[in-house]
């Protein structure tokens, strides 16, 4: 099996496991899960540098998910590589298991950090990597937020340090599913005034866009983000879908957190959005 099959193949294993734990369990937040399925695939399976027999090794990438309600996915690739115990995913929201609804730090399990107040997963990511920098160590920092998040004062604040201290270890991969929440982005705050593209590239910054539901074609953004030599962060937009799987979830802002009934995921599943 070639690699891009191999991802393609391991995100619908992720993605039906996240349905099945979190519907099961009664775990509300399966949306925004879904949407950054393919973008943690492409990470931990092809570009993070990750020892999965050793979550502790100093030279590790480390993942800040600054999305943390929507970690769903994030625990069932870390239970799928033997880093989390399976039983504490599987066990996810009940009185069994330790793991949090919103993600808190365990760094034994591979949580690198507690991000349960949007906002605060970026600044974060940009001291780790600044430091990292500063120590001249060779890992990379990675963060994944939300295109709602994008609207959090301490996102842009991080973003102008990081460029202003030229941090070039940093790659941030921007959750695009234009829904924050319980409502399109749109209805909140004006895209067509407010570009998101535009205001990063007024930044000192230039965004990469990427198909977010193509584990393989994330994989190649994110490692051509790597090769990169400019002294600035790297930015990929995944353009994505909240709800991405299910059809009675996709693009409905209602299930933001909320439990399908039996009668809507009869819907059943959908991979409309995928370029063959």
């Amino acid at each position: 099996m070639n690699t891009g099959a191999f991802l393609r193949e391991k995100a619908d294993y992720i993605r039906d496991d996240v349905i099945k734990v979190a519907v099961r369990n009664g775990a509300g937040h399966i949306a925004p899960s879904l949407s950054c399925v393919d973008i943690l695939v492409a990470l931990y399976y092809e570009s993070m540098s990750y020892k999965a027999d050793d979550p502790l090794c100093k030279d590790r990438d480390r993942l800040v998910f600054s999305k943390a309600h929507g970690c769903y996915a994030l625990y069932s690739i870390l239970a799928d590589k033997d880093i989390l115990p399976k039983k504490e995913w599987h066990n996810f929201y009940k009185a069994e298991s330790g793991l949090l609804g919103c993600m808190e730090r365990r760094i034994e399990y591979g949580l690198e950090a507690g991000c349960g107040s949007l906002g605060h997963g970026l600044p974060m990511a940009v001291g780790l990597a600044f430091g990292a920098q500063i120590q001249k160590e060779k890992y990379y920092t990675f963060c994944v937020i939300g295109d709602g998040e994008m609207q959090e004062g301490t996102t842009w604040e991080s973003l102008q340090f990081a460029v202003k201290h030229e941090v070039k270890n940093l790659i941030v991969i921007i959750d695009c599913n234009r829904l924050q929440a319980m409502d399109f982005i749109k209805n909140v705050l004006d895209r067509e005034k407010i570009d998101i593209v535009k205001r990063l590239k007024g930044f000192g910054l230039s965004p990469a866009m990427c198909p977010g539901h193509d584990a393989a074609k994330l994989a190649d953004c994110v490692n051509i983000a790597k090769s990169f030599t400019e002294n600035r962060p790297k930015i990929i937009i995944a353009e994505t879908v909240k709800g991405f799987g299910l059809k009675c979830m996709e693009n409905v802002p209602k299930f933001h957190f909320r439990i399908p009934t039996q009668e809507e995921l009869s819907m059943g599943k959908s991979r409309g959005y995928r370029e063959e």
